[in-house]
């Protein structure tokens, strides 16, 4: 199914063919799937695991292409179920898709091929790996990959029924974190599991305060993820739990003697998660106003990431 708005002639013209793929790919949301991969390295490089440059490199390209991937087979999937069809000058600019399909600037079908592309360079990157460092990556890597094509890929299409954020915490948390520890350690650690889940819960957050100004469309098109089941007003709750267990991992791990006590730097993004909650509040019924609130958790989510990494990095220094 190939839907086109009469928006597509003027928005081709626009935009050069490098452009629409750049957007296409959503760079601006790679980054919570970079920043646990570099976590993950730096506490095996913390707890004294000789650094492996080749392998940290090739984790971090390959939960980089997934993620792309993953990026446009959810449009893809979300524009022939007729969910991401708005134009793009009337949504928020976080949300709702990169807009290419509907503007007509790809077909699905091109898009759809990028993404298997996308897809085969990861599990090359992972067999690779996999022959160097062990089985648990092959384990780690199959099951991010099945959660990156079934979150809207029928018929499972975890996404629309209410499991896609409880998905998104796990991959985007323990499982791109444990792997790229095991594949500078050679082993799994419950410190590099309770850390990982800060960034999990932060990504949850992200999930929710993204689907919020997404309601009425999703809820139209049958994507029937936490905020269309639950409304908005209790996705605010859902959006604040979140970042409330993440801010209080680090201080209780530090205080069990888990974590260096240098975690506690991931409380500096505390005021973008104070700012994007009152916006919230105030415009969870006014997507375009409320775009201030999504920019705010991209920040809270980077900045965390990049503190905890500083920390660790800072604990492996001699």
């Amino acid at each position: 199914m190939r839907l086109r708005t009469d928006a597509a002639t003027p928005d081709r013209k626009r935009y050069s063919r490098p452009e629409v793929w750049l957007r296409a790919g959503r760079l601006h949301f790679v980054l919570p799937s970079v920043l646990p991969g570099i976590l993950g390295a730096a506490v095996a490089w913390s707890h004294g695991h000789v650094p492996k440059l080749p392998e940290f490199l090739l984790v971090i390209l390959g939960v980089a292409v997934n993620h792309i991937g993953l990026n446009m087979i959810d449009d893809v999937f979300d524009f022939r179920h007729a969910v991401d069809l708005k134009k793009t000058g009337e949504k928020n600019p976080f949300t709702g898709g990169s807009g290419v399909l509907p503007a007509g600037l790809l077909t699905d079908r091109e898009m759809l091929t990028a993404a298997v592309l996308c897809f085969a360079a990861t599990i090359l990157i992972g067999l690779y790996l996999t022959y160097r460092c062990g089985w648990t990556v092959l384990a780690l890597g199959v099951f991010g990959m099945a959660s990156s094509v079934l979150y809207t890929m029928p018929p499972v299409k975890f996404g629309y029924r209410g499991f896609g954020e409880l998905g998104l915490l796990v991959n985007f948390g323990p499982v791109i974190t444990l792997g790229a520890y095991f594949v500078q350690a050679g082993r799994l650690a419950w410190e590099t599991l309770l850390i990982s889940l800060v960034l999990g819960l932060m990504m949850w957050s992200m999930i929710v305060i993204n689907e919020i100004p997404d309601y009425d469309a999703d809820r139209q098109g049958g994507k029937n993820n936490l905020v269309v089941l639950l409304g908005r007003d209790a996705a605010v709750g859902l959006y604040a739990g979140g970042l409330l267990l993440a801010y209080l991992i680090p201080p209780l791990g530090v205080c069990l003697g888990i974590f260096t006590p240098g975690v506690l730097l991931a409380w500096i993004s505390i005021p973008w998660a104070g700012r994007s909650l009152i916006i919230l509040r105030r415009h969870r019924y006014d997507p375009l106003r409320l775009a201030p609130a999504n920019l705010a958790m991209i920040k809270v989510h980077a900045l965390t990431g990049l503190a905890l990494i500083a920390a660790y990095i800072i604990a492996s220094l001699p």
